[in-house]
């Protein structure tokens, strides 16, 4: 384990996982970033959540702290790596996942409904129709790995990775990058972070269809539900519909509409997200 990184690294399903844990109190809350995040993304609604429950935020193989994966899980995989955390963390847990861990997280309720008590979807993934070209996509999954690893084995991530990390974090929030610079510079640096954040970008399509196929053979769980919506980078009112399907999902679910607040909630409003748990 990095020395400049907290928490450990624990040994699940086969996969070293990077875990984070941070107080004592049940229910415990289970933090799922998204596409190519890191657990230290959660660090403002963790300090909002960690006096009342335990926290527990991870990296998936190849993220964060995580050492990278030999394959891809798919959505499946995902689904039981989160069931392997919670079980590990003491179930049920309260499930909170922004952007493409809403796939991961509905699809880990559907299959594993035993060991989650509720959910928070942090502007959440959302895919109404089968998406196109999802198996061609998931084919170039090698490529992009290879791709992104060769980048990073000629040295480009560890002279810029955290400069464009920085840059990129204050394009897309209000608040700018809330990682540590010394635990941006121990993630970013690492020569397979890059291909593991362009697999999931190759894989993102086939996650949505095997979610929609999902929804036909397994029922949602009658669990408090809240779906997060941010409007301020969305045009027209689809996002907000797309939202609302989701929110229904559940008897108990609801969505909170967020009309000034961009794609990463959890940064710019952790309040919001640590309400939204408490109101569970």
């Amino acid at each position: 384990m990095n020395s400049r990184l907290p928490g450990e690294l624990i040994t699940l399903g086969g996969d070293r996982l990077h875990v984070v844990s941070e107080g004592t109190g049940a229910p415990p809350v289970l933090l799922s970033a998204g596409l190519g995040g890191a657990w230290f993304d959660w660090i403002p609604v963790a300090e909002r959540l960690r006096d009342r429950h335990r926290v527990v935020s991870f990296d998936r193989p190849g993220l964060g702290g995580s050492p990278p994966a030999r394959r891809s899980d798919g959505l499946r995989g995902e689904a039981d790596r989160l069931a392997a955390l919670a079980r590990w963390t003491g179930s049920p847990v309260i499930m909170v996942a922004h952007s493409l861990a809403g796939f991961h997280a509905e699809a880990f309720a559907r299959l594993h409904p035993g060991l989650v008590g509720g959910m928070v979807l942090v502007d959440p993934s959302a895919e109404q129709d089968d998406p196109r070209h999802a198996r061609l996509l998931t084919r170039l999954a090698p490529l992009a790995r290879l791709a992104g690893n060769a980048v990073g084995l000629a040295g480009i991530p560890r002279l810029a990775g955290p400069r464009v990390r920085g840059m990129v974090m204050r394009m897309i929030t209000e608040r700018g990058d809330v990682a540590p610079p010394h635990f941006a510079r121990a993630v970013y640096t690492r020569a397979h972070v890059l291909g593991t954040l362009l697999v999931e970008l190759t894989e993102y399509r086939q996650m949505a269809a095997d979610l929609l196929a999902l929804r036909r053979s397994r029922p949602f769980p009658d669990i408090p539900l809240r779906v997060i919506t941010a409007l301020a980078d969305v045009r027209g009112d689809g996002w907000e519909r797309t939202h609302a399907t989701l929110a229904a999902l559940s008897p108990r679910g609801r969505q909170m509409v967020l009309a000034d607040t961009g794609h990463m909630v959890h940064i710019d409003r952790p309040d919001v997200v640590a309400e939204a748990v408490r109101d569970l």
